[in-house]
């Protein structure tokens, strides 16, 4: 099949291209190489899918729908996943409208050439930040996401919410995934076990915030992939028999699904687990919880279960042992 997905560059986008790439499908890539985060890092990225035949990169915005558009059609896709987005719950406090350009007017264009080109599936990154300061004890697709704490969170509620609208007046099939705290190989150095890795080598105590006591429902980069390229093949479609847990609209061919393993783990025996693959003991400053940031994600994987077969279950040792591993490599290159 032919794909185009927006953000090739950044972490996730690069490893679903790859996978795409390796399975045999053509996949043109956009990306906007913002310096949220250093760009060589997304160049590498690029460079690695450069090798293949099958791979096509275009440089732009979301915002520019011109340069948006010319990727499409050079893509002609089959498929779109929507992955760019300006990322980051603490950064949104800082520069608010590069989260409004981005997730909102970029998702509108997505949307619009999605609506033009009417292709077999749309799918589209949304977060578990849009649950917000819930207090279920298990997250569920069905749960009220209208009180999102920080503006991150609010721009992703309304790529989900937009993009239910499109579904339903255009009868573009959409999938929309709420990813929960994705780690690995090549992952971003504002996250967590970036920070942690590269301070704990360089003999640099680490901030650990809410003392410790958050806990993460840690998605492990390859098993999200997975459930993605299993999410492809299960296209939404109006009127179709749904199950009591299905998130399929009655109104419109759009789902909406959390891809999680359902096993959250609290942030210190996350630092602790880091701590093992390194055979180093970090110096721990205990600070209070930042604004924007939630006590806790924990996602019911039942309904990726039902549609795919699959659930992530990549234990937290060998996933964060993969990125050690590859943070040496690529940082001894």
């Amino acid at each position: 099949m032919r794909f185009l997905i927006t953000g090739t560059a950044g972490f996730i986008g690069f490893h679903l291209a790859r996978r795409l790439l390796a399975d045999g499908h053509f996949v043109a890539g956009f990306d906007g190489m913002t310096p949220y985060y250093d760009p060589k890092l997304k160049a590498a990225r690029h460079a690695i899918l450069a090798r293949s035949n099958g791979f096509r990169a275009h440089l732009g915005m979301l915002e520019d729908r011109a340069a948006l558009e010319r990727a499409a059609e050079d893509a002609a896709p089959d498929v779109i996943v929507h992955l760019a987005a300006q990322a980051g719950v603490r950064y949104s406090l800082e520069a608010p409208k590069a989260y409004v350009d981005a997730n909102l007017v970029g998702t509108a264009n997505v949307l619009e050439i999605a609506r033009a080109l009417q292709p077999r599936h749309l799918l589209i990154a949304s977060t578990s930040s849009v649950y917000g300061l819930s207090e279920a004890p298990v997250f569920r697709e069905t749960d009220p996401t209208d009180q999102p704490i920080t503006l991150y969170a609010a721009t992703k509620k309304a790529g989900e919410v937009m993009a239910h609208s499109y579904a339903h007046l255009f009868e573009v099939p959409t999938t929309l995934f709420r990813f929960f705290t994705v780690y690995g190989p090549w992952g971003r150095p504002d996250m967590a076990l970036f920070k942690f890795v590269s301070a704990i080598l360089a003999g640099a105590p680490i901030d650990v915030y809410g003392e410790g006591r958050q806990a993460r429902d840690f998605t492990y980069i390859d098993d999200l992939v997975e459930a993605i390229v299993r999410l492809i093949d299960v296209v939404p479609v109006r009127g179709a028999p749904a199950s009591a847990i299905d998130t399929l609209s009655p109104v419109a061919p759009h789902r909406i699904v959390n891809i999680a393993g359902g096993a959250p783990v609290q942030l210190i025996a996350f630092i602790e687990t880091i701590e093992r693959v390194l055979g180093l003991t970090a110096e721990r400053r205990l600070l209070p919880m930042q604004p924007g940031d939630v006590p806790r994600t924990y996602a019911d994987p039942a309904l990726l279960r039902e549609l795919t077969g699959y659930v992530p279950d990549t234990d937290l040792e060998t996933g964060v042992t993969a990125f050690v591993d590859w943070y040496r490599a690529y940082h001894a290159a």
